[in-house]
């Protein structure tokens, strides 16, 4: 990827100037960045040790654990090291890093979550079909395709950024290093064919949305024939969440990558960021084991065996299941 400008490193967007704030955002991100580990990884781990939970939905559910890790990691400490030590600094390298480890995990995420509603729509609506459409190796299948789509996603649009000339400094206007910020500092026309890109995987990842609400439509139509009031509330329970987590991620992500530059600040755009790329990863484990009865007793079930072995004390995990 290589870059006709000279530049060796990109300033990120301060948080605060004070020292005072900068350490307060430290500790702010710190705890969101610990809820996520914590959150994510408790779902992963009882995922992967209950023999209960080794069917589809769960087992996309642990991808999209995975994956939101990934992605919270890939931002967050670096913004935290950067108010700690008072420093703005990230290496081009590590920027483009930054770049393609992000829209690689994030784009699979995606995915994962169109497939999870593919998976509830068989579910509920074809439950007699659920074995044949949703077999082992169709789920990893599936799960493959989404992993393989965000590397091939990522790949096009790091070396498509970082190959345009740069010339309009190394000032990048948010807390990591996001595609549409890179290309404000673009000094040729050739950007455009990044932002021709970026449309087009905006009108790809509508007509997942559009797939995601067909098929909402379409559970939510087969939930109301269910004569049982506790058939009901199942299936609510497993919908809801991930109908919340989708619209919340699909509505702020296609906002920060095309809404038009005469709405476009500084406190805008961070906001947004902040609500696509950190919140989701907190707090889609309590989204997920909330209403999730399976979840919730595999959780108690791994709590108490780790309680019963003194593997770490009872309180640090409670909260999260009750």
């Amino acid at each position: 990827m290589s870059n006709s400008s000279s530049i060796t490193e990109f300033l990120l967007l301060a948080f605060a100037d004070t020292r005072q704030l900068q350490l307060l955002h430290f500790w702010l991100f710190l705890g969101i960045y610990l809820a996520a580990l914590l959150g994510n990884g408790l779902i992963i781990t009882a995922v992967a040790c209950d023999h209960r939970l080794h069917t589809p939905m769960y087992f996309f559910l642990l991808n999209l654990s995975l994956l939101d890790l990934g992605s919270i990691s890939t931002t967050v400490p670096q913004t935290m090291a950067n108010s700690l030590w008072d420093s703005r600094a990230i290496s081009y390298w590590g920027c483009a890093a930054q770049v393609f480890f992000f829209a690689f995990l994030i784009t699979a995420e995606y995915c994962v979550l169109t497939i999870m509603a593919y998976d509830r729509y068989v579910a509920i609506c074809q439950p007699l079909h659920y074995g044949t459409l949703l077999g082992s190796r169709a789920c990893v299948r599936m799960a493959a395709a989404a992993w393989g789509s965000g590397f091939l996603y990522a790949v096009m649009h790091t070396a498509n950024t970082f190959s345009l000339p740069l010339c309009q400094g190394n000032a990048v206007d948010q807390f990591f290093c996001e595609i549409p910020q890179i290309l404000k500092l673009s000094c040729s026309d050739a950007y455009l064919r990044e932002v021709g890109l970026l449309v087009l995987s905006a009108c790809l990842a509508f007509g997942c949305f559009v797939f995601i609400l067909f098929s909402y439509v379409q559970i939510f139509r087969a939930v109301f024939r269910i004569p049982s009031e506790q058939g009901r509330h199942k299936a609510f329970s497993t919908c809801l969440p991930h109908l919340a987590v989708v619209s919340m991620f699909v509505s702020t992500g296609m906002f920060a990558y095309l809404k038009p530059p005469s709405i476009s600040s500084p406190v805008l755009d961070l906001v947004v960021a902040v609500l696509y790329s950190v919140v989701p990863p907190a707090v889609n484990p309590l989204l997920y084991s909330m209403r999730n009865q399976e979840l919730k007793d595999a959780l108690r079930k791994m709590m108490n065996g780790c309680f019963s072995e003194r593997i770490f004390p009872v309180f640090f995990c409670r909260a999260f299941i009750m």
